[in-house]
């Protein structure tokens, strides 16, 4: 069996969620103050390039134990009926996320599609979590 083409199969998936753009999103946050919005970046993402305001940290490789009620890992922010908003770097990674958490029963999440990078690009405000972060950044070499 070949193995599957991801950035084919990100496409497919993104056929099936709630895909938003910056302006939907934004909309939506005004309108909706309980949003759950959830940056799924690694921790080192989140220092070094800062995050959307009010994003909650839930590391895609921690995602589904932290949504499990039943885990315990489980984070109390999730709830199945809760309007949750995900992200990554470029969309990829949250567009799977979310079809991850459809799967496993929340109905109403869909994620940001142009990603952090997107927002950033789009000259849209950034939190500086290094500045408060107990994590460092170090420099690359």
């Amino acid at each position: 069996m070949a193995i599957k083409n991801i950035f084919a199969e990100v496409q497919a998936v993104k056929r099936g969620i709630e895909n938003l753009t910056i302006e939907q999103f934004k909309s939506e946050r005004e309108q909706n103050p309980d949003l759950l919005l959830l940056d799924i970046r690694e921790i080192q993402e989140r220092v070094d390039l800062g995050t959307i305001p009010g994003a909650l940290h839930a590391p895609r490789g921690m995602l589904e134990f932290w949504a499990d009620p039943a885990s315990v890992y489980f984070r109390d922010w999730f709830r199945e009926d809760r309007r949750t908003v995900l992200f990554c770097a470029a969309g990829g990674r949250s567009a799977l996320a979310v079809k991850a958490l459809r799967d496993m029963g929340f109905k109403d999440v869909a994620h940001l599609e142009v990603g952090f990078d997107g927002w950033r690009e789009g000259g849209e405000v950034v939190e500086d979590v290094g500045a408060t972060s107990r994590w460092i950044r170090r420099e690359s070499g």
